[in-house]
């Protein structure tokens, strides 16, 4: 469990707080009208025709893009952080999927599907779903090019350059796999578009955890790297001590994880995956 010490703030009457809190209030309507503002926006960005039929691998068999649908017209897709062969997910796609089975209904009524895709092989990715208990479909995009045409996934020639494209810009290498967020919606002639996808930070939105946190005195309490990898862990691994790297991938043991990073960082250099400090 993750503590500190309570910075005080000044300690004033009732009325004195109330006052500040009535001038706090306009500046969080100011924000929120802002808020609607970009997600209008956000709808009025143009669409791009999907034009390649993706094929993605689950327990049901081989699916196309458009059978992620489901029957509705608006799909979303997490960019999930699972490489093949890795033992499990990234920490940080782990935590933002903890947030998604109970708006899942809600979505699904109102026309919207959700699927996460990575490129670990569906059986490592069934495995991992079920021990985390989530119920979202999941699904492998290995033998597709769809991970890289969205720049989550990066070949190693790509690595070897030590730049990539990611979030809309050349950015320094980080992993062979990055997180993310896109949307689709399908016509009524069954054409699918790509109307939207953040990366980085794009996604926080999501996670009210942060939001419950962004309430309190001590608020996130990310001091040592400055985001979630400080302390946020898969959800059964609280009490097992451990720490999670610059890549977001859990290591156990303080000592033995300073040796299991020194060694997974030279397996990925002589793969051509060379990585650096991400935030997670």
């Amino acid at each position: 469990m993750a503590t500190s010490n309570i910075v005080k703030q000044n300690v004033v009457s009732r009325g004195e707080w109330l006052d500040a809190r009535k001038r706090l209030l306009a500046f969080e309507k100011e924000f929120t009208r802002a808020h609607d503002a970009l997600a209008a926006t956000r709808r009025q960005l143009p669409w791009v025709r999907v034009e390649k039929t993706y094929k993605f691998e689950s327990p049901c068999g081989t699916e196309t893009l458009s059978d992620l649908f489901d029957g509705r017209s608006q799909l979303i897709i997490r960019h999930f952080m699972f490489g093949p062969g890795w033992k499990e997910g990234c920490v940080g796609c782990s935590f933002a999927s903890d947030h998604v089975d109970g708006a899942l209904v809600h979505l699904e009524h109102h026309d919207v599907s959700y699927v996460a895709v990575s490129r670990a092989p569906w059986q490592e990715i069934e495995a991992f779903r079920k021990r985390m208990g989530w119920r979202f479909k999941w699904v492998s995009s290995l033998a597709s090019d769809f991970n890289y045409d969205f720049h989550v996934s990066f070949r190693p020639e790509e690595a070897e350059t030590g730049k990539v494209n990611y979030n809309y810009a050349q950015s320094d290498f980080l992993s062979p796999e990055m997180s993310g967020l896109s949307v689709f919606c399908k016509d009524e002639s069954g054409e699918i578009f790509h109307t939207y996808s953040t990366y980085g930070r794009g996604d926080e939105g999501g996670l009210t955890t942060y939001f419950y946190l962004d309430l309190t005195p001590k608020g996130r309490n990310e001091t040592v790297r400055g985001n979630l990898s400080d302390w946020v862990r898969h959800h059964d691994r609280y009490e097992a001590g451990g720490h999670v790297d610059h890549r977001g991938r859990y290591l156990a043991g303080e000592t033995a994880a300073k040796c299991c990073e020194e060694a997974e960082t030279k397996s990925d250099v002589q793969n051509g995956n060379s990585s650096g400090r991400k935030k997670v």
